[in-house]
């Protein structure tokens, strides 16, 4: 029987490289470890410009992470976090109450959103205002969206 030293060369090649690649992803599908005993809390909010938050224009954007320390590029992490939890991440409760703010009527819709994971449960909130005036005095100056 004779035998082909190009075609044992190419079997001994494909073997080599065939266990070298079960050997590389055995290696890299490794369990994942848990990071953190806290559900994910992260959001982006931000401010924008026109009455729909889909096509309104974003003039400012932060990111917010409560869990588990307050950080992110907000201003006030610690503030909006607290803000927050005493809500239990209920954007519209911030909201709640009424305005002792004096506004014009003009109209100059701003739109605030709030999208991410509140303590593992996902958000999607926004709402438009008539004018920025309106919006301060509606969130009666707290640090959820004062930035």
């Amino acid at each position: 029987m004779r035998r082909n030293p190009h075609a044992i060369f190419a079997t001994v090649t494909a073997s080599a490289l065939l266990l070298g690649g079960f050997a590389t992803a055995t290696a890299q599908a490794a369990p994942a470890k848990a990071e953190s005993l806290y559900a994910p809390s992260a959001l982006v909010l931000t401010v924008a410009r026109g009455e729909d938050p889909l096509t309104a224009t974003v003039e400012r954007a932060v990111t917010l992470s409560c869990a588990p320390t307050a950080e992110g590029t907000h201003p006030s992490p610690v503030e909006a976090c607290k803000e927050l939890a005493a809500v239990q991440g209920e954007f519209s409760e911030l909201t709640a109450g009424p305005s002792n703010r004096t506004c014009t009527r003009q109209w100059d819709p701003v739109v605030v959103t709030a999208h991410g994971v509140w303590q593992g449960k996902p958000v999607q909130f926004s709402t438009t205002y008539g004018n920025a005036c309106e919006m301060a005095g509606s969130m009666n100056d707290n640090a959820v969206f004062a930035f």
